[in-house]
Parts: C-alpha cells; sequence; structure tokens
C-alpha cells in the first residue's frame, strides 16, 4: 500500500493483490499477546502517523491491524482481497499475472509479500519423535493451547525469548536453545533503544553502506519486547523467571536432541556487540550536544552463562512434550515463474530492483536502508523503488 500511495502521486495506473484481507498476517498469523517492537510513535506510513494518546507504547495486534486498515481507507489503494497469485511469468511487453480470481497483464510488477512467509523450520524436526508436538510462531497462539509439560523452544531472537517469557509464566518449564542472537536493552539512558538507532541515523544507513551486506540482510531481529513496562527481554531475564539455557540444536539421534557446546562463546559474542553498540550511541551523544538531555551512561551486566549446560535431551521420555521452532521465516517465491532467485531462495535484486526488466521489490531486510522491514522504514524504500519504476515506464 505504501507502494500504492506513490503510485497514484505519479498516475501510475495500478492494482493491490492481496490473498487474504488488508494486513493479513497481522490479522491470522501472530499470536495473541504479541505487540509491536518499535514504540508507537515510530508508527508511520507515508502521510499516516500515529496519533493516540500513548507515543511510547507498543500497539497490539487488533491495534496494528486498525493502523494499516486506516492507511488503506486513507490512501483508497486499489486492493484486491482475496485474490491468490499463483505465477507471474514474462511476456514479450511485461508479465502476465495468474490469480485464482483470473489473469492480468501488466508492464511491471512490484513483489511486496514481504520476508515472513513460511517458518524456517530446520531439517532436523524431520527426525523429531512423533509424541512430541512440534509448533511455529505461525501455530501457536497462547500458552493455553499447549499440551502440559515440558516446552522446548528453539531460537533466541525476539520471537523465541518472548514465547519463551510467555510460557514459562504459564507453569509450564520451557528450555531455551540459543544460537547466535542481538542482545538490546529496551532502554539505553532513559531513552527507548529503538530511540537511539533513530536519532543516531543507524536506521537509515543505505544498503551500499553496509560492509557485509549479506550477513546484514540474515541477522537475526534482537532481543526486544514492547510492553507496558519497558521492559528489557535477555536472557538473564529469562534465567531469572527459570528458563534453562542449552546451546544450537544441532541433530537428533535416537530420541535425543543434541546440542552445540559453544553456548558460552555465543554469549560472550553477544555481549561484545551490545557494548559496542551502545559505545557507538554514547560517542554520537557527545558529538551531536544531546548529552544534556540524557542520562548518564551505563553498561549492563554480562549475561550469565551455566556453569555447565546439558548437550542432550531425551525428547521420548515425556519431559517435553511440545517443541517451538522460533528459527527465523522465510519468503515464499514459488509463484514467481521468472529466473530472478537464487539457489538460496533469496531475490536477486540491487535496492529493490529486481534482476528482470520491469521487476521491483520492497519490504525485505536492508532493502534500501537498515529499517527496511520496520513499518516506519516502507515509506523512503517505497518512494525511491516507485521512482525507478515510474521511470522504467517513460522510458
Amino acid at each position: 500500500m505504501a507502494a500504492s500511495h506513490f503510485l497514484s502521486e505519479r498516475s501510475v495506473d495500478h492494482v493491490v493483490l492481496e490473498r487474504g484481507e488488508v494486513a493479513n498476517s497481522w490479522r491470522r498469523e501472530r499470536w495473541d499477546s504479541l505487540r509491536l517492537l518499535t514504540p508507537n510513535w515510530q508508527s508511520r506510513l507515508p502521510g499516516h502517523h500515529y496519533g493516540g494518546p500513548d507515543p511510547d507504547g507498543y500497539m497490539t495486534m487488533p491495534e496494528v491491524v486498525g493502523f494499516i486498515d486506516r492507511f488503506a481507507a486513507l490512501t483508497g489503494a486499489p486492493v484486491r482481497t482475496g485474490t491468490t497469485v499463483t505465477s507471474v511469468r514474462r511476456t514479450d511487453d511485461g508479465y502476465r499475472v495468474t490469480t485464482d480470481q483470473g489473469e492480468l497483464a501488466c508492464r511491471t510488477v512490484v513483489i511486496a509479500s514481504g520476508a515472513c512467509n513460511r517458518p524456517a523450520v530446520p531439517a532436523l524436526s524431520e527426525a523429531v519423535p512423533d509424541e512430541v508436538v512440534q509448533l511455529t510462531p505461525f501455530d501457536y497462539r497462547n500458552p493455553g493451547r499447549l499440551p502440559d509439560g515440558g516446552v522446548l523452544v528453539v531460537g533466541a531472537s525476539a520471537t523465541g525469548v518472548q514465547l519463551a517469557a510467555e510460557i514459562q509464566r504459564s507453569g509450564r518449564p520451557v528450555t531455551l536453545s540459543a544460537g547466535e542472537h542481538v542482545r538490546m536493552p529496551r532502554v539505553y539512558r532513559g531513552r527507548d533503544v529503538l530511540w537511539w538507532m533513530d536519532a543516531a541515523g543507524v536506521w537509515d544507513q543505505r544498503y551500499d553502506e553496509v560492509p557485509d551486506l549479506t550477513r546484514a540482510r540474515s541477522l537475526a531481529s534482537p532481543q526486544l519486547v514492547g510492553t507496558r513496562e519497558r521492559a528489557t527481554l535477555d536472557l538473564n531475564a529469562l534465567t531469572e523467571l527459570g528458563v534453562e539455557l542449552v546451546g544450537r540444536a544441532s541433530m537428533v539421534r535416537d530420541g535425543e536432541l543434541l546440542f552445540s557446546g559453544g553456548l558460552r562463546n555465543v554469549i560472550r559474542l553477544a555481549d561484545l556487540k551490545l557494548d559496542r553498540l551502545l559505545t557507538a550511541f554514547d560517542e554520537w551523544a557527545l558529538e551531536s550536544e544531546v548529552e544534556a538531555d540524557l542520562k548518564a551512561p551505563e553498561r549492563f551486566e554480562p549475561t550469565r552463562v551455566p556453569a555447565s549446560t546439558r548437550l542432550r535431551l531425551d525428547l521420548r521420555g515425556g519431559a517435553i512434550r511440545t517443541i517451538v521452532w522460533a528459527t527465523g521465516f522465510r519468503p515464499d517465491y514459488s509463484w514467481l515463474d521468472v529466473p530472478v532467485v537464487d539457489t538460496k531462495g533469496r531475490l536477486d535484486h540491487d535496492g529493490g530492483v529486481v534482476a528482470g526488466p520491469g521487476l521491483y521489490a520492497l519490504g525485505l531486510p536492508v532493502l534500501r536502508r537498515r529499517k527496511s522491514t520496520f513499518i516506519h522504514g516502507i515509506e523512503d524504500d517505497a518512494r525511491d523503488v516507485i521512482a525507478h519504476l515510474d521511470g522504467y515506464l517513460r522510458s
């Protein structure tokens, strides 16, 4: 719909195809208690900003749906809901788009289906015994729907730590399998950590300025949660709740799940990167003369690493009844019959200009800026991409 906004500004005839309803993934593919990681003041789309009474709060899923619904009404976007795209093929003068509601011919296509269409579940899940229930964040709604007994959450990014905390608080014992992760405090020196990312210009760093773009595009989401208390949710907070920490899940053998012994190294790396980030914030604060408006610099307790962690977990003994695979997501391009997807399922593009004439993309990690996958990041990306698209049509 951000693309639609800028297409309308340029008087480019277009249609927006949506397989479900407006804001469908927010309506149908999120757990009950989820809130945005970004504060409300950062919720902005072209010509549409948060205007409620709690700018420092975090939207619930119904609030996000309402926010996007209002944007759709405001822009008058030509959305066709309940229309599933099954194929996009190149033609002599553009593309043939096949849907379950018929076919369309167009000069250009903007792929705005996002980066989180399918859960990325590791292959080792296939060897998990049948008696263990396996879920992804798309399946999970609340702890009350889980079987009684222990739960293993695999993945320690934003989704994993949030689900581990919620399930542990429900009275079910939780074990968290942690691989590489990004540790962040919710608040630093009196300001939301995402205020720092925004004010210091981190979010605005362009994709062609990022030293290792491939790695930047594959980074996990930071360990954050949106709560009224603006609480930090890191591995220390989970340990205090009683969550057991183990290393990265590596394989299933004879009904046992085996874990890597590298948890201590992974944790130390996350702590090191956190200290570097906070040091960069402090340096920016001094250079930009906002120091007087902030609390004193601070550093956080290192992550407490257990003296020893278990390296194997029996999945047949009944101690673990459920596994939640919070191991990330991936896009789905099964409908895209154009040779622009590599062997790892990644779209071949340069800042949203896809390696196919008249093909464009929006909503992918670090598409044009570090903020590309956040709601507030789409405006600048969409403006740039649609400007290129308009130039292509004119040429």
